[in-house]
């Protein structure tokens, strides 16, 4: 009688498998964000729709960031640590219509919307560690342009004659060096860690490590991966009103999650730990895929 309530009774859930589940970090040939590019092109060509909806998140950063520039340029650089943090969570629709392309579903724009729910609290806690280094950023890009600022502030009309002032070369290095830094630490944590939250269900620990991995094994892709980005964000925000990131907006967005695709190899078998079911009659846990 004594055994059949123990066998009845229930059991602790004790996961056989770490939540972090195995993987590999692919090495990547220097050109792969080429590639990524292409295959995000497929996928607006694909739901261009969807995709300039989300683009007009990336359209609205980009006119809070002219008028920030125009009006207080002094927390310019918060302001656009502020933007490239919101970045990958503002693509994180585009991330699943790639994810459901890929898998070969039909589209689902509603879903896209909510895809974030179930990984709400990884979500928050990797939004929370990116929210402290904004902060420290637009604490460091005050810091220094009141060490070494030496003449009047700059409105977005003569920011280069100011830059050029022979009196703020000073300022323009220390300035290129702590917004460089603290950019390469955010780029590093967040380049994959979105997509592979929303992918794995992973931890946001396990997830921005894995970023800083790929981001440290492939240093010469993921510079030229930055450098795009840049180069691209750039060339938009030059046309009228910045239109153009309505478009290179989940254009990048789209090719984060084939980076993130081709970067990390996962086992066939393996699926991220939902929660454990008992079986009381083999007494034995499994993993509810």
């Amino acid at each position: 009688m004594t055994n059949t309530l123990l066998e009845a009774s229930p059991q602790p859930c004790v996961p056989t498998h770490s939540e972090a589940a195995p993987k590999q970090i692919n090495l990547l040939r220097w050109s792969a964000p080429f590639s990524w590019l292409k295959f995000a092109w497929r996928d607006i060509a694909t739901h261009p729709l969807t995709s300039l909806f989300y683009g007009l998140p990336f359209w609205c950063m980009a006119l809070v960031l002219d008028a920030v520039f125009e009006f207080e340029p002094e927390y310019a650089m918060m302001a656009v640590s502020v933007c490239l943090l919101l970045g990958p969570f503002a693509a994180m629709g585009l991330y699943d219509s790639s994810r459901r392309r890929e898998q070969g579903l039909t589209s689902d724009f509603m879903g896209s919307l909510t895809c974030w729910r179930q990984h709400l609290r990884s979500m928050g806690m990797l939004a929370g560690v990116l929210l402290v280094l904004a902060l420290l950023w637009g604490r460091a890009s005050l810091v220094v342009t009141a060490l070494f600022f030496n003449t009047i502030m700059p409105s977005d009309f003569d920011v280069m004659e100011a830059a050029l002032n022979a009196d703020n070369w000073e300022f323009v290095i220390a300035y290129a060096v702590v917004g460089g830094a603290f950019a390469a630490l955010v780029f590093s944590l967040a380049v994959l860690s979105v997509p592979m939250i929303l992918d794995r269900d992973t931890d946001a620990i396990t997830a921005a490590v894995t970023s800083m991995e790929v981001v440290g094994k492939n240093g010469a892709a993921m510079l030229l991966w930055a450098a795009l980005i840049a180069l691209l964000a750039g060339i938009s925000v030059l046309l009228p009103m910045a239109v153009g990131l309505a478009i290179v907006g989940p254009l990048l967005g789209h090719a984060s999650w084939h980076a993130y695709r081709d970067s990390v190899r996962w086992p066939v078998n393996v699926r991220p730990l939902k929660h454990c079911v008992i079986d009381s009659h083999s007494n034995s846990n499994e993993r509810n895929l």
